[in-house]
């Protein structure tokens, strides 16, 4: 190879590699500058929370000049809550909202407001949550998540195909408990329940062939996912506060440049809050809903209340021994509820 050659062959290997570099550079440089956030949820499209989490992806797109989108998944179609959180990890999706269960075992304090029966009422639920719900979002942006806001879902009620109003009648029954649940799964068994494990996409099915005939649910979701339409039985004691929360992984959402991180936290925060508060109003008229369809509402003596209570406290108790919350998280919970009480 003469030396002409040479020099030829050398600047052709140097242009392709300004070639590869100019490319490379440009990928990264529209990273930086543009991302879309993929989300899943199992909300069905059409629903309030999904209209409203459209709509703010595009004011997030508007107000960013499209640097940031969002791209939602509704209706199950990533899977359950806990397949989200899977491909979430694996960076297939950018975030979800997903119920608090699933942080079980990244951060189990999101699961605090969970406890079986320790709201007397939703007033308390308000209070608690004006004074914990910072602290818990502090919680999961440590562990690698940004929390735009929880959501409620409601109080979850047994429903039942069974007649029944005591603990004993309980334990006669086939309850379903969310797959992967360990919270909820340990949460029946303090009260001497064997839970029976399935997705919620099999639940309607389970209580259609009769391999369940009880669910734990808010009003609200028995009466969107159309369980209502197989029990006959809601018993009036609200069981234990479920909730949603929006998050993403940080991973992703830290390659955003930082004027447009604090755009979509405003924006999405927001529409969260939003959520919140329309969901309080549909849980307010949910169980009237069930009446309407014909279900009959069981209303508990007020000692066979104290004996659901005492259940409840048991298996409180299992949970923070089993550290499926913390003792501090627990302690300040109780806590906050002792001042809230107190004449």
């Amino acid at each position: 190879m003469n030396y002409w050659t040479l020099r030829m062959n050398i600047f052709r290997r140097r242009r392709a590699s300004a070639s590869v570099a100019l490319v490379l550079a440009s990928f990264f440089a529209f990273s930086a500058s543009a991302a879309t956030l993929k989300i899943a949820t199992l909300s069905p499209d059409g629903s309030f929370w999904m209209d409203t989490m459209r709509d703010a992806g595009k004011r997030v797109e508007a107000a960013t000049d499209g640097r940031v989108k969002f791209k939602f998944y509704p209706g199950g179609v990533m899977g359950d809550d806990y397949a989200v959180l899977r491909k979430i990890r694996v960076g297939q999706l950018q975030g979800g909202i997903v119920t608090t269960g699933v942080f079980g075992t990244i951060y189990p304090d999101a699961q605090v407001y969970n406890l079986p029966m320790v709201f007397k009422s939703l007033d308390e639920v308000d209070a608690v949550r004006q004074r914990m719900d910072a602290r818990l979002f502090e919680g999961l942006e440590d562990k690698g998540f940004v929390p735009f806001g929880f959501a409620e879902v409601g109080m979850a009620h047994a429903m039942s195909q069974r007649y029944a109003r005591t603990v004993e009648d309980g334990r006669g029954l086939k309850v379903w408990s969310p797959e992967g649940d360990q919270a909820a799964a340990r949460a029946l068994q303090a009260f001497g329940i064997s839970p029976i494990p399935l997705t919620i996409a099999d639940v309607l099915g389970g209580l259609q062939t009769g391999l369940i005939d009880t669910v734990a649910s808010p009003p609200v979701a028995a009466l969107a996912l159309q369980w209502h339409t197989r029990i006959k039985y809601v018993l009036d004691v609200p069981m234990m506060y479920i909730y949603g929360i929006f998050v993403v992984s940080d991973r992703h959402f830290s390659r955003i440049d930082e004027a447009d991180r604090a755009i979509v936290r405003d924006i999405m925060s927001v529409a969260v809050r939003a959520v919140d508060a329309q969901n309080r109003l549909d849980h307010q008229g949910s169980i009237e809903a069930l009446v309407s369809e014909g279900i009959e509402l069981i209303e508990p003596t007020a000692e066979e209340l104290a004996s659901w209570q005492v259940s409840a406290d048991r298996a409180t108790s299992a949970w923070v021994d089993d550290g499926v919350v913390s003792r501090e998280i627990y302690d300040e919970l109780r806590r906050e509820l002792r001042a809230i009480r107190a004449p």
